[in-house]
């Protein structure tokens, strides 16, 4: 039933560590706009206020599939964006993960956002008092309390990406999701077996990520 494991024709393991590459290239750049687009909701300049709440709303409601197919199809095809040029495999890797950080990132931020609302604001206005400029308010006083507030929801987040990763699949990145569609192809024979394996190894991936996260929003919640 396991043959596909034992031939050596599949790689499984490198698959999966193309996912968890996607991961975590993804979660870093996600964390990183989604904060800076976080810090967009709740500026006191109207500008960027609106772009923020623009892009938050436009790409959180737009399929992740069309934004991966985007990026390939619109930026490498179309405009000859590689983003370092190279192989096909790599210029896909590179897209999938521009592709995947503007999505989660919209998520990232309104975890974020919603951390910041629990700080509350009597500190933010005595920041202001002492000269504070709002970003030295926002990265000094209020960033630093709102991340240990929202590490649960930034880890629903994680896992939701991990899942997402899938749909590089479309753009021919060798992930675990497109090996397992060759091999339910070539293997038709051991479909209940290949599911069983991808899945458990998407389980392996997601639920210590969930537990240790969990384990830490726990460690470093905020006493209110």
């Amino acid at each position: 039933m396991f043959d596909f494991l034992d031939s050596g024709q599949y790689d499984v393991l490198g698959a999966f560590w193309v996912t968890v590459q996607l991961t975590l290239y993804s979660a870093v750049g996600s964390l990183i706009w989604g904060t800076v687009l976080a810090g967009m909701r709740v500026s006191p300049v109207p500008l960027m206020r609106g772009f923020g709440t623009a892009y938050v709303n436009l790409v959180r409601n737009t399929p992740l599939t069309v934004l991966i197919l985007g990026c390939s199809l619109g930026l490498s095809q179309t405009l000859g964006v590689t983003l370092g040029g190279g192989t096909f495999k790599e210029i896909g890797f590179r897209l999938a993960v521009l592709g995947f950080i503007a999505y989660t990132s919209t998520f990232v931020c309104e975890a974020i956002r919603s951390g910041i609302n629990t700080v509350p604001v009597g500190q933010a206005e005595a920041s202001r008092a002492l000269g504070m400029s709002f970003l030295q308010t926002l990265t000094l006083i209020v960033l630093p309390q709102a991340f240990r507030a929202v590490v649960a929801p930034l880890a629903n987040v994680l896992i939701a990406l991990t899942k997402n990763t899938t749909v590089a699949a479309a753009i021919g990145v060798a992930e675990a999701a497109l090996l397992m569609k060759e091999v339910v192809e070539n293997e038709p024979q051991d479909l209940f077996a290949v599911f069983g394996v991808f899945a458990l190894g998407f389980v392996l991936l997601t639920l210590p990520t969930g537990l240790l996260l969990g384990w830490v929003a726990k460690r470093v919640a905020v006493k209110r």
